[in-house]
Protein backbone atom coordinates (compact mmCIF):
# COMPACT_ATOMS: atom_id res chain seq x y z
CA UNK A 1 0.00 0.00 0.00
CA UNK A 2 1.30 3.45 -1.23
CA UNK A 3 1.48 6.60 1.27
CA UNK A 4 -0.75 8.62 0.12
CA UNK A 5 -3.62 11.85 1.84
CA UNK A 6 -5.76 10.00 4.39
CA UNK A 7 -3.22 6.98 5.23
CA UNK A 8 -1.59 6.08 8.46
CA UNK A 9 2.04 5.85 8.44
CA UNK A 10 4.48 4.51 10.91
CA UNK A 11 8.05 5.30 10.63
CA UNK A 12 11.47 5.99 12.37
CA UNK A 13 13.79 8.54 11.63
CA UNK A 14 16.96 10.33 12.19
CA UNK A 15 17.18 13.84 11.94
CA UNK A 16 20.06 16.26 11.86
CA UNK A 17 21.01 19.54 10.38
CA UNK A 18 22.75 19.37 7.07
CA UNK A 19 26.29 17.79 7.43
CA UNK A 20 26.32 17.72 11.14
CA UNK A 21 25.77 14.76 13.83
CA UNK A 22 21.82 13.43 14.32
CA UNK A 23 20.05 15.86 16.63
CA UNK A 24 17.23 13.11 17.04
CA UNK A 25 16.39 9.53 16.24
CA UNK A 26 13.10 7.41 16.36
CA UNK A 27 15.23 4.35 16.23
CA UNK A 28 15.35 3.35 20.44
CA UNK A 29 11.98 3.98 20.67
CA UNK A 30 8.32 3.48 19.08
CA UNK A 31 7.95 4.49 15.40
CA UNK A 32 6.54 7.44 15.03
CA UNK A 33 2.84 7.16 13.71
CA UNK A 34 1.56 10.11 11.87
CA UNK A 35 -1.69 10.55 9.14
CA UNK A 36 -1.10 11.93 6.50
CA UNK A 37 -2.21 15.40 4.52
CA UNK A 38 -2.80 16.61 7.82
CA UNK A 39 -0.27 19.11 8.96
CA UNK A 40 0.97 16.62 11.13
CA UNK A 41 4.59 16.80 10.19
CA UNK A 42 6.67 18.87 8.22
CA UNK A 43 5.62 19.48 5.10
CA UNK A 44 9.57 18.78 3.07
CA UNK A 45 9.19 15.06 5.06
CA UNK A 46 5.91 14.67 4.31
CA UNK A 47 5.83 15.27 0.52
CA UNK A 48 9.25 13.02 0.66
CA UNK A 49 7.34 9.87 1.88
CA UNK A 50 4.07 10.09 -0.96
CA UNK A 51 4.19 7.12 -2.86
CA UNK A 52 6.56 5.24 -0.32
CA UNK A 53 5.57 1.46 0.79
CA UNK A 54 6.62 -0.43 4.36
CA UNK A 55 9.95 -1.58 4.45
CA UNK A 56 11.10 1.72 2.12
CA UNK A 57 14.25 3.46 3.89
CA UNK A 58 15.48 6.70 2.24
CA UNK A 59 17.23 9.66 3.24
CA UNK A 60 15.71 13.49 2.44
CA UNK A 61 16.86 17.08 2.58
CA UNK A 62 15.01 19.46 3.76
CA UNK A 63 15.09 23.39 3.34
CA UNK A 64 14.44 25.58 5.83
CA UNK A 65 11.59 26.79 4.31
CA UNK A 66 9.85 23.06 4.26
CA UNK A 67 10.60 22.59 7.51
CA UNK A 68 10.02 24.95 10.58
CA UNK A 69 10.27 28.01 8.45
CA UNK A 70 13.06 30.75 8.29
CA UNK A 71 13.93 32.78 11.43
CA UNK A 72 12.28 35.49 11.85
CA UNK A 73 13.83 38.57 13.38
CA UNK A 74 11.68 40.45 16.46
CA UNK A 75 9.73 37.23 17.28
CA UNK A 76 10.56 37.53 21.01
CA UNK A 77 8.06 38.08 23.96
CA UNK A 78 8.26 39.06 27.40
CA UNK A 79 6.61 36.35 29.69
CA UNK A 80 5.50 36.79 33.32
CA UNK A 81 8.55 34.33 35.42
CA UNK A 82 5.41 32.65 37.17
CA UNK A 83 4.30 30.87 33.96
CA UNK A 84 7.82 28.74 33.94
CA UNK A 85 6.66 27.40 37.54
CA UNK A 86 9.81 26.15 39.44
CA UNK A 87 12.36 25.92 36.62
CA UNK A 88 15.57 27.53 36.90
CA UNK A 89 15.90 29.25 33.84
CA UNK A 90 19.41 29.76 31.86
CA UNK A 91 19.95 32.12 28.88
CA UNK A 92 19.89 29.70 25.28
CA UNK A 93 17.72 26.71 27.51
CA UNK A 94 14.76 25.73 25.50
CA UNK A 95 11.28 25.37 27.22
CA UNK A 96 7.74 24.58 26.55
CA UNK A 97 5.46 27.04 27.16
CA UNK A 98 1.71 26.49 27.81
CA UNK A 99 -0.01 29.03 26.21
CA UNK A 100 -3.72 29.74 25.12
CA UNK A 101 -3.13 27.56 21.43
CA UNK A 102 -1.18 24.74 23.34
CA UNK A 103 2.28 23.90 24.05
CA UNK A 104 4.96 26.01 22.19
CA UNK A 105 8.92 25.67 22.75
CA UNK A 106 10.41 28.87 22.76
CA UNK A 107 14.35 29.52 23.66
CA UNK A 108 15.06 31.55 26.78
CA UNK A 109 17.12 34.70 25.80
CA UNK A 110 16.66 36.95 29.06
CA UNK A 111 16.11 36.02 32.46
CA UNK A 112 14.77 38.99 34.90
CA UNK A 113 13.65 39.25 38.88
CA UNK A 114 9.69 38.95 37.54
CA UNK A 115 9.83 38.65 33.20
CA UNK A 116 11.54 36.34 30.89
CA UNK A 117 12.40 37.35 27.37
CA UNK A 118 12.06 34.09 24.83
CA UNK A 119 12.37 33.71 21.27
CA UNK A 120 9.46 32.18 19.41
CA UNK A 121 11.16 30.70 16.40
CA UNK A 122 10.83 27.01 16.62
CA UNK A 123 14.24 26.08 17.84
CA UNK A 124 15.17 24.43 14.29
CA UNK A 125 14.14 27.32 12.56
CA UNK A 126 16.00 28.55 9.77
CA UNK A 127 17.98 24.89 9.66
CA UNK A 128 18.06 23.37 6.26
CA UNK A 129 17.58 19.60 7.65
CA UNK A 130 18.27 15.85 7.19
CA UNK A 131 16.48 13.06 7.55
CA UNK A 132 16.91 9.41 7.11
CA UNK A 133 13.41 7.51 6.94
CA UNK A 134 12.50 3.36 7.23
CA UNK A 135 8.73 3.42 6.85
CA UNK A 136 7.50 0.69 8.88
CA UNK A 137 3.68 0.37 8.00
CA UNK A 138 1.37 1.90 6.26
CA UNK A 139 -2.53 1.75 6.56
CA UNK A 140 -5.72 3.57 5.89
CA UNK A 141 -7.10 5.69 8.51
CA UNK A 142 -10.08 4.95 9.99
CA UNK A 143 -12.94 7.75 9.55
CA UNK A 144 -12.80 8.74 13.22
CA UNK A 145 -8.88 9.45 12.90
CA UNK A 146 -9.59 11.06 9.22
CA UNK A 147 -11.99 13.05 11.27
CA UNK A 148 -9.65 14.21 14.09
CA UNK A 149 -6.98 14.91 12.26
CA UNK A 150 -4.73 12.32 14.21
CA UNK A 151 -3.64 8.59 14.50
CA UNK A 152 -5.58 7.08 17.40
CA UNK A 153 -4.21 3.68 19.09
CA UNK A 154 -0.52 2.06 18.71
CA UNK A 155 1.53 5.46 18.54
CA UNK A 156 -1.42 7.40 18.60
CA UNK A 157 -3.40 9.91 20.16
CA UNK A 158 -5.34 8.27 22.92
CA UNK A 159 -8.76 9.20 23.85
Amino acid sequence: MKIEKDRVVRFHYTVSELGQEPIESSKDRDPLAILIGHGNIIPGLENAMMDKEAGATFAVDVKAADAYGERRDGLSQRVPKKHFGTTRLVPGQQVVLQTNFGPRAVTVQKVGMSVVDVDLNHPMAGKDLHFDVEIVEVREASKEEIEHGHVHGDGGHQH
